[in-house]
């Protein structure tokens, strides 16, 4: 398993591809708030989000209500910033990734309290950043390759096809 955390996530598109991402890989997610927008259920049909259902979301106040009652232990923290390569660290079950919101990253206060589980994603120095919901995807796939891939279907099933 893996805890994705969104730390005050601005763009309700953003966090319905996390949350997709989240139902395809039975990864939780974790918003901290103030959110950006609205996650009511009606709110969530109109966003056409129909495998919502699929996602455990759990709703926390602030950042201090995450580590308060979330059960964070050991978290990763995904910024720009940070020396280290997501690639490089180690990702057992029930590992924590947070991410922050998508004008700031995560809070200055935060990265200074965990500076040694900061992790980036390599990218071109011209670039500012990935989309959120690529970012999570493509660290949350990490955790998942490191664990072997756990409750997933481990082959498709292709056609026949003739050339």
């Amino acid at each position: 398993m893996v805890n994705i955390v969104l730390v005050e996530p601005e763009i309700p598109a953003n966090t319905g591809n996390v949350a997709r991402t989240c139902a395809a890989t039975g990864a939780v997610l974790h918003l901290v708030k103030p959110l950006g927008f609205d996650i009511s259920d009606k709110a969530v049909k109109r966003a056409g989000l129909d495998y919502w259902h699929l996602v455990d979301v759990r709703v926390y106040e602030g950042i201090d209500d995450l580590f308060a009652r979330g059960g964070v232990t050991d978290p990763w923290l995904l910024t720009t910033k940070a020396p280290r390569v997501y690639a490089d660290a180690p990702m057992p079950n029930g590992c924590w990734l947070l991410f922050g919101k998508e004008t700031k990253g995560l809070p200055e206060a935060l990265l200074r309290r965990f500076p040694d589980r900061c992790l980036r994603i390599p990218m071109r120095a011209e670039a500012r950043s990935l989309n959120l919901g690529n970012s999570v995807a493509l660290v949350t796939y990490e955790a998942l390759r490191q664990q072997g891939f756990p409750r997933l279907i481990g082959q498709g099933r292709m056609i026949n096809w003739e050339i």
